[in-house]
């Protein structure tokens, strides 16, 4: 072929048999979450066992006076 003549390309769409594409799947990004550094039920339970301490030293200091 001759370098002053352009060759056309034709498009060929079967007529038989199977057409496919291939899919990849991608990651999709999202915004970070912030996850707390203790958990609910830790801070109930850090939050009881303070209770339960202040109690107890009040109770301490409330014997401690009745006894003097």
């Amino acid at each position: 072929m001759p370098e002053s003549q352009t060759a056309e390309l034709k498009e060929v769409i079967p007529n038989k048999g199977m057409l496919f594409q291939e899919e990849t799947s991608t990651y999709v990004l999202c915004k970070p979450k912030l996850m707390p550094l203790k958990s609910v039920t830790l801070e109930k339970l850090e939050k009881m066992q303070k209770e339960a301490e202040e109690k107890v030293k009040k109770q301490m200091d409330n014997s401690h006076l009745e006894t003097k």
